[in-house]
């Protein structure tokens, strides 16, 4: 069964490459380079810059586009991620994001802001360095420590901290997290564990719901809701409105003070009803939900000579948006580096 389609994209996460630095335990393989072709794709087109800006400015005028994340894999492997932030920039969209492991972003902060970008998101999941190395296979918390830093001084609009919360590995360090990101006047956001890819066969071993979190951060703090719907805010350029999105967070203040924490709960609260966003593969394909094993196919539609297919994009958008589910599937083979994670 699928929910009717809305004709309405509020956010378009763009995997810009499936590589990745890091081989976190829920994300990659530890053999894996990069993550495998989509199975609806085989040639694994990857679209040009130019092709994806005018894709993003189809959905803004056609689709009522306000939001744009890029993802990876790891965004800031790409050699040329500040023509990508720039060209996107002149787009006009509302809300430019990315979402990052941190590892190269002290060097690469400041030109990000320049070139356009105005939030990221850091993921950050332990604060003990041996931890964060073992969950990370390799990763050093000391790179991305100075990343988080650099951010906060670039002049974003946001920064913001995403955890995975996993049972037997970080869930004893949630308090710890959130006393950091608060003496940095940052956004915490506790993420439930999706059973996508490498995740699933241990998912029941390391899923702590987001209740649970809560509980935990109550013997510290009193967290007070300030949103029935899991309004997920981001500034607008020059308006004092935040964008939103409907239903896919909940977030809460801390002693009834300025400082935030989010809730991300995609097992125990389902966001599905709500959800108007899509994602573009790093080959070309859009999908209307991340647990689809296959999406739309839309590099030819933008790769069609000298110009533009828009009705076949918008088909493909039209389709993309018909196959979101009422409820998604609990489970998911693909890894999440492949469908931007």
């Amino acid at each position: 069964m699928t929910s009717p389609s809305a004709a309405a994209v509020d956010c378009l996460r763009i995997s810009v490459t499936d590589r990745c630095d890091l081989r976190c335990i829920y994300c990659l393989p530890r053999e894996q380079e990069r993550a495998a072709p989509e199975p609806t794709d085989a040639s694994t087109c990857r679209l040009s810059l130019e092709s994806i800006a005018t894709l993003v400015d189809f959905l803004r005028s056609r689709f009522g586009l306000r939001a744009v994340r890029l993802t990876g894999g790891e965004p800031l492997t790409q050699p040329d991620i500040l023509d990508w932030i720039g060209r996107l920039a002149k787009t006009g969209i509302e809300d430019l994001a990315l979402t990052t492991n941190g590892q190269r972003l002290a060097d690469l902060a400041i030109p990000l802001r320049k070139a356009g970008l105005h939030r990221v998101n850091i993921s950050l999941d332990s604060l003990d360095p041996q931890r964060y190395a073992r969950l990370t296979r390799g990763g050093r918390l000391d790179r991305t420590l100075a990343g988080i830093e650099a951010a906060c001084t670039a002049g974003f609009r946001k920064v913001r901290l995403n955890t995975v919360v996993l049972r037997g590995e970080n869930e004893i360090e949630v308090c710890d997290l959130l006393e950091f990101a608060l003496a940095r006047g940052l956004e915490i956001r506790f993420l439930e564990l999706m059973a996508i890819g490498c995740a699933a066969p241990h998912h029941a071993q390391w899923f702590v719901a987001s209740d649970e979190v809560r509980e935990r951060l109550r013997t510290r703090w009193r967290l007070t809701p300030l949103n029935g719907t899991g309004q997920e805010d981001g500034r607008s350029g020059g308006s004092a409105q935040p964008v939103s999105f409907p239903t896919i967070q909940t977030t809460f203040a801390i002693n009834g003070g300025t400082g935030r924490v989010g809730f991300i709960s995609p097992e125990s609260r389902p966001f599905c009803a709500g959800c108007r966003r899509l994602r573009l593969t790093a080959n070309g394909v859009l999908l209307g939900c991340l647990m689809h094993r296959e999406g739309v196919p839309v590099a030819h539609c933008l790769a069609n000579g000298s110009r533009p297919d828009f009705a076949a994009i918008a088909e493909a958008v039209n389709a993309a948006l018909r196959s979101k589910p009422a409820m998604r599937t609990r489970h998911s083979p693909r890894l999440m580096a492949a469908i931007g994670g």
